[in-house]
């Protein structure tokens, strides 16, 4: 099983600090001097609507279609995640048409080439991007690690086998609450 962020939307005030922390974990060399409302690409969406507000984010799926989708092959497998790789990516949006979460997005990015040692800007070019749990980033997820009512949980497979047991035993307890009285 992929590790994933749950999000757990009764706790999401929709304040959007995991999505700042995404955009700031994947600044890279830019750093916070580089960003603007253009460059402004978290890889996760908060949903807001009048009752309810949540993240929303890749589900690191075990069978993912957006792995199965993908023409060029640039959606991978990696680290128990599904990871997008950028250099093989074409844009062509077939991935983002097979998520059934919404959790990946298409973003233009600008296409440069080093000629003489001089790095030119020579177009846009579009790419899949989504969450990657922060790959690189030894502190793992920003988004988990900001969200001031913790609404955002990193799960693995352990994670999930407790969670299991846990609903196992209650429904076990209901059982046998149910049988004590007929």
């Amino acid at each position: 099983m992929n590790r994933f962020i749950a999000a757990t939307p009764s706790k999401c005030i929709g304040c959007r600090t995991c999505e700042v922390a995404c955009v700031l974990a994947h600044a890279g060399d830019t750093g916070v001097e580089g960003l603007s409302p253009l460059t402004f690409m978290p890889r996760l969406t908060t949903i807001k609507t009048r009752d309810i507000s949540v993240a929303v984010t890749c589900h690191h799926c075990d069978d993912a279609p957006c792995v199965n989708a993908c023409p060029c092959s640039a959606i991978v497998y990696r680290n128990n995640s599904v990871q997008v790789e950028q250099d093989r990516c074409i844009g062509c949006k077939t991935c983002m048409v097979a998520c059934p979460f919404g959790a990946m997005n298409i973003v233009t990015v600008p296409m440069t080439r080093h000629f003489a040692g001089v790095k030119i800007a020579i177009g846009m070019k579009a790419l899949a991007q989504k969450c990657d749990l922060c790959s690189g980033r030894d502190s793992g997820p920003a988004c988990a690690s900001v969200c001031p009512t913790k609404a955002l949980q990193i799960v693995d497979r352990n994670e999930m086998n407790q969670t299991l047991r846990q609903r196992q035993t209650r429904a076990a307890y209901e059982l046998v609450g149910e049988a004590a009285a007929l």
